[in-house]
């Protein structure tokens, strides 16, 4: 099931020349990426490729070395908090309360982000994600799969307009990757939020994005549509393959 969504051609993430150094070593070596509004932008490579570092620097979590990104208009480091406000982010092993049940979790972190009426959103989110019968657990009980989409919740309570996901199907059995992907597609296509993935899984770049980038070393090597990309690695069943066919070009 592919979502084919492009509303607008207005870049909503923009980076120039981001770069990110830790001693003698580069994270990510001057990124220059443009995404526009209401894709679901597919960035993928190996461990230690750079992914997390730029999704740190788009979240504000971390500031670059050099160079300078901007996420719905805000740069990331002059206006960090107007950025907090219009995005959500769930981070590749989300930490909760597990002695709390889901809805306590979900009102602690909507009243830290300032949600107004926080139980009647929550309600609304819970309902959205079709998950609305689990409020009364406590998260020490769930699935991974279970965590990953209370995860997704809390990280779209305030109606953000981008949502950072870093490797969601990390640790997920078949049916929680495929209940994942149907909710990156329904918030996409229902909510119209634009998505940046961080994934290492080819499969799940082809099932659920629009664009899709490729990261060597800190390098950004690829960038180009979903069909495109699919036309021109028809072949390819795996992202070992994509990674080192470009890889071996540069």
């Amino acid at each position: 099931m592919k979502t084919n969504i492009q509303s607008s051609v207005v870049p909503i993430i923009v980076t120039q020349e981001l770069t990110k150094k830790y001693d003698n070593s580069i994270a990510l070596d001057s990124l220059c990426l443009s995404i526009n509004k209401g894709e679901i932008f597919g960035f993928l490579g190996h461990n230690g490729a750079g992914k997390t570092t730029t999704v740190s620097m788009l979240t504000t979590l971390i500031a670059p070395t050099s160079g300078s990104a901007s996420v719905c208009g805000f740069d990331t480091q002059k206006e960090s908090i107007e950025v907090q406000k219009c995005i959500g982010y769930l981070p590749e092993n989300v930490k909760f309360y597990d002695s709390l049940t889901a809805y306590e979790n979900l009102e602690y972190l909507a009243k830290l982000s300032g949600v107004k009426n926080p139980k009647e959103k929550i309600n609304e989110v819970l309902m959205f994600l079709e998950f609305d019968d689990v409020e009364k657990k406590k998260l020490g009980e769930f699935s991974k799969g279970m965590r990953q989409r209370i995860g997704i919740a809390q990280a779209i309570l305030h109606d953000p307009e981008v949502l950072f996901l870093d490797e969601p199907t990390s640790g997920l059995d078949p049916m929680g990757i495929k209940n994942l992907r149907k909710i990156i597609i329904k918030l996409n296509r229902e909510k119209g939020m634009t998505i940046f993935m961080n994934t290492h899984l080819l499969s799940e770049v082809a099932k659920t994005c629009t664009t899709i980038g490729v990261l060597n070393q800190g390098k950004l090597i690829y960038r180009d549509s979903l069909v495109h990309t699919m036309e021109r690695f028809h072949d390819e069943s795996s992202l070992e393959e994509i990674y080192f066919t470009l890889g071996d070009k540069h």
